[in-house]
């Protein structure tokens, strides 16, 4: 690795330090994330198990819950190995390509799980204010080109991230103050005009995250102009039931987002906090959706359930 006045010229490797100031109790740390990871890999697994082998929750909210499960577990893999080997062995080290694939994925998977919740958003606004149709407009094809499409726009646009961080060539540093490749702990590594990198980045995580949250709020307050119209309690009731696992996962989301997105850009939050805090905002939601979805599912909890009951007599 060339040095240039104290500078790096093109690095071929990146230092991660985990979490600066708690390096010395982040081995136990790693513990608490380790947990988060494997209830999260646990929960979202046995769904994805369960919501295909289960007729009854062959319904577009649940063809929706799948495809969270399976971006919830790929964000899990994405993230958890490098940040375990860093708290738990030491391993610091990590390829310039190999930060740059590992930032791509986390953040393209962050924006499919927010247009995922977009698409169970307008799932729930069709099936309570216009329940007649709903298998009408949301057909098979339909949902699977809603899938893609959420799929797509999240590589397309943050694909545009890792390209722009590849055209800098002088770093000041090799050593990012975090325990996964983040866009700006990335980007501020640089010592070349990183003014494009920043301008495209806000953009990025607008159209995505603050689009989606537009939408979904509008999509919640039409869903309560619609049950309040409702005469009767108890059908107010089970429709106001059958949103609340999406919304507690709604606000989860984005409130956790929203707080890491600005408090890295704008904020004068500690180091630590702040890693501690976007790290929870990624493995936490993974880890808690399976068990929110569950819980309100009976369907689910029956089959959770006699899945570890088949466990229990076959090691009987």
């Amino acid at each position: 690795m060339a040095s240039v006045n104290m500078s790096y010229l093109d690095p071929t490797t990146l230092m991660l330090i985990g979490i600066p100031g708690l390096q010395d109790v982040q081995f136990w740390i790693g513990f608490s994330f380790f947990a988060i990871c494997l209830m999260a890999l646990l929960g979202n697994t046995i769904l994805l198990i369960i919501i295909p082998t289960e007729h009854s929750l062959h319904q577009p909210m649940y063809v929706f819950l799948a495809v969270l499960a399976a971006t919830d577990t790929g964000l899990c893999v994405a993230i958890a190995p490098k940040m375990l080997a860093i708290f738990w062995f030491g391993s610091c080290s990590m390829a310039f390509d190999a930060c740059l694939a590992q930032l791509f994925f986390i953040h393209a998977l962050q924006g499919m799980e927010s247009g995922i919740l977009l698409a169970m958003a307008f799932d729930r606004y069709v099936a309570i204010c216009d329940p007649l149709r709903h298998t009408s407009i949301l057909t098979p094809s339909i949902l699977v080109t809603m899938v893609l499409v959420v799929a797509i726009r999240a590589m397309v646009l943050v694909g545009i991230l890792p390209i722009l961080i590849k055209r800098l060539h002088l770093f000041h540093s090799v050593v990012i103050a975090h325990s996964y490749c983040e866009h700006m702990a990335v980007v501020k590594l640089a010592a070349e005009d990183i003014r494009v990198n920043k301008t495209c980045g806000l953009p990025v995580g607008f159209t995505i995250l603050g689009f989606d949250m537009i939408f979904i709020f509008i999509s919640y307050i039409l869903i309560f102009q619609a049950v309040f119209r409702l005469h009767q309690k108890e059908a107010r009731l089970t429709a106001f039931n059958t949103c609340t696992a999406h919304i507690f996962v709604f606000l989860e989301f984005y409130i956790l987002a929203f707080f890491s997105f600005f408090s890295h850009r704008f904020g004068h939050v500690a180091p630590s906090t702040h890693i501690l805090l976007s790290t929870i905002y990624l493995l936490v939601p993974p880890a808690l959706n399976p068990i929110v979805y569950g819980v309100k599912n009976k369907v689910i909890r029956k089959r959770v359930a006699r899945i570890f009951l088949l466990i229990r007599h076959s090691q009987q």
